[in-house]
Order: structure tokens, then C-alpha cells, then sequence
């Protein structure tokens, strides 16, 4: 009897869904593998969209920026938290409200384009405020939000990131700002980006696809998003999370998939199968060990994590897991 190929990742998605820092690119230099990932999902039919928290570009921007890296993006493909923020207080205001932007003017250019009136500086007849990262964002347009939230206006944050990956390592994200005024006022900001389900319900509605595959390097927006948008998710260790931080999270942020890198999405990738406190991937497999969980197979290779994974899914739904991974045959007799 001939065996059937286990498909690959591509081959049980229709449409991926792309985080951009820390999983293709870090600041201006492309992480490796991403390029040909990207082509190689096109190449394949599937229906690609760039989502992504930063604040500081427009889409027209973010494409020509991943073109600068070797990846072939159009404006359309994009859904960043600018967009849905926007898109969000203008369903809130009324039409020409004036909002504060604590940000840069791709920010208030995203405002604007909703028929909203930006504004710098706070003033009795501004609505809201509006905060996502810019790295020219100072202290003195900081106050201006403090002033104007402090007076009552609606806060939305486009994300909470609490950092960015850069070419020298993670960098303040919007998310540590919006803290900065959290604690200057008392006041807890709306958010508009992941892990908000939102950008991903949008994008995958906009493309129509039913079995998207959001991938990205962050538990705490990327997976998250994914899970609360119901969508299977990839976590790449290209950026900020590891295999410890992903095995031991709240299952709100724990992922289906865990790859070192992009190079493994078009590889054939067994299913798991779980069988009581027993799950396998293909030649190797997984077992509840009072507690531990007992492995067969190296603790990174991609099937031993997808079984993990399954296994912890399948019998604990609720819980974080604090247990460890032990080699087969630890702690037997």
C-alpha cells in the first residue's frame, strides 16, 4: 500500500495571513526564509494579506517598504491597526470630529481618510484621541494626549505592543507609550489591533477565505488574535516568543504550529492524533507524565511541538500548563 505525502501548511490553508516585525523583517533587513515564503504561497494560489500593529506607515508606505526587502506587496493587501482604529472612531463620531493624534502623519493621514479632522494639539472641541507608534513621537505630544484625555475625550490605542523588533533587538512598542499615559491618567485606552479579533476577522471576510493561517512571532497579539478570532495559528521563532513561553501560555495565546523559521511551510507537516493522554505527529509522539509531559523525539523538532501542543488543547483547555518536557523514559522505573 502507498502512503500519501502528509500535506504542508500551505497545502491546509487557503489564504496566510502575515504578521511583518519579527516575522519578515526585522526593521529594513528581511529575516531569512521570508522572501521565498512569501512567493511560495503565491506561487501556490493562496491568497496572501500583510497584518500588522505598527503605526507608523500607511499601507501605500508598508509596501513599498516590504519591496525594499524583496517582498512584492500591494497597498490592498494590507490590514494595519491604523486602518481599523480609524475605521472604528469614525463609527463612533460624528462626521469632522476632531482627533488628537499621538502619533505620526501616516496616523493622521489613516484619521483623515475616515472624515475625521486630526489635530495635534488638545483643545475643548476634540473628541478623542488617537495613539499608535512613531519614533519621532516626543514628550510634549504625550502631554497634549494626557491633557485632552484627562479632560474626558475617548482614548483609542491602534495596539499595546509592548515592543518592536529592530535590526538591534526589541525596541519600546506603542504599547510601553500608551503606558506612559495609562499612568499619567488612570485611564485604560480602547484597542483597535490584534490581539483585538477584529484586523483578522476584516482581513480574512475582505479576501473570503475559510481556513486562514495567521503567522506571526508575538503570543500576546499574533497567536492571540488567532485564537480569539477561531483561526489556526503559526508561531515562527524569528522574533519575540520561544518554545518555552509558547508551551507554558494561557491557551488564549497558545498556537496550533510552531516553526524555527518560514523555511518549514511548504515541507510536509503531519497531522496529530490524540488518543486519551497519548498524542502522536507522525513518527513521533507525546504523553501525560504525572504532570510532565514525556516525549519522544527531539524537544525542537516541529512534530514533537505540534503534538504538544495537540495533547495540551485536548486535555487542558483551561489552564496554563507549568509542567516540563521529559525524554523518553525519564522518570521511569
Amino acid at each position: 500500500m502507498i502512503r500519501r505525502p502528509d500535506p504542508s501548511l500551505l497545502d491546509l490553508h487557503d489564504a496566510l495571513l502575515f504578521d511583518l516585525d519579527g516575522t519578515l523583517m526585522h526593521g529594513s533587513r528581511p529575516i531569512p526564509h521570508a522572501v521565498e515564503a512569501v512567493d511560495a504561497a503565491r506561487a501556490a494560489g493562496r491568497t496572501v494579506v500583510f497584518a500588522t500593529n505598527n503605526a507608523s506607515r500607511t499601507p501605500q508606505q508598508a509596501s513599498e517598504h516590504l519591496a525594499g526587502i524583496g517582498i512584492t506587496a500591494a497597498p490592498e493587501e494590507f490590514v494595519t491597526s491604523p486602518q481599523v482604529a480609524s475605521r472604528l472612531l469614525a463609527e463612533r463620531l460624528e462626521p469632522g470630529a476632531k482627533v488628537l493624534v499621538v502619533g505620526g502623519p501616516s496616523l493622521a493621514d489613516q484619521v483623515r481618510a475616515e472624515g475625521l479632522v486630526p489635530v495635534d494639539e488638545d483643545a475643548e472641541d476634540v473628541v478623542a484621541v488617537v495613539q499608535g507608534w512613531s519614533p519621532d513621537l516626543d514628550w510634549g505630544r504625550l502631554a497634549q494626549g494626557a491633557y485632552a484625555i484627562r479632560r474626558g475625550a475617548y482614548w483609542m490605542a491602534t495596539n499595546i505592543d509592548a515592543t518592536l523588533p529592530t535590526e538591534q533587538g526589541l525596541a519600546p512598542g506603542n504599547g510601553s507609550l500608551v503606558a506612559a499615559l495609562r499612568h499619567a491618567t488612570g485611564a485604560e485606552p480602547a484597542v483597535a489591533g490584534k490581539p483585538d479579533p477584529g484586523m483578522f476577522t476584516v482581513a480574512a471576510q475582505r479576501i473570503g477565505a475559510r481556513s486562514p493561517l495567521v503567522v506571526g512571532d508575538r503570543l500576546d497579539t499574533d497567536i492571540e488574535g488567532a485564537v480569539r478570532s477561531g483561526m489556526e495559528s503559526l508561531l515562527v521563532l524569528t522574533g519575540v516568543d520561544t518554545i518555552e513561553t509558547a508551551l507554558h501560555a494561557v491557551p488564549a495565546q497558545r498556537p496550533t504550529f510552531i516553526l524555527p523559521d518560514l523555511s518549514g511551510l511548504t515541507a510536509p507537516f503531519p497531522l496529530p492524533v490524540v488518543d486519551g493522554d497519548r498524542a502522536r505527529c507522525g513518527a513521533v509522539s507525546a504523553e501525560w507524565a504525572d504532570g510532565d509531559i514525556r516525549i519522544n523525539g527531539a524537544p525542537d523538532d516541529p512534530r514533537i511541538l505540534t503534538a504538544v501542543l495537540a495533547l495540551l488543547r485536548a486535555t487542558s483547555p483551561e489552564q496554563a500548563w507549568d509542567g516540563q518536557l521529559l525524554p523518553a523514559g525519564a522518570g521511569q522505573q
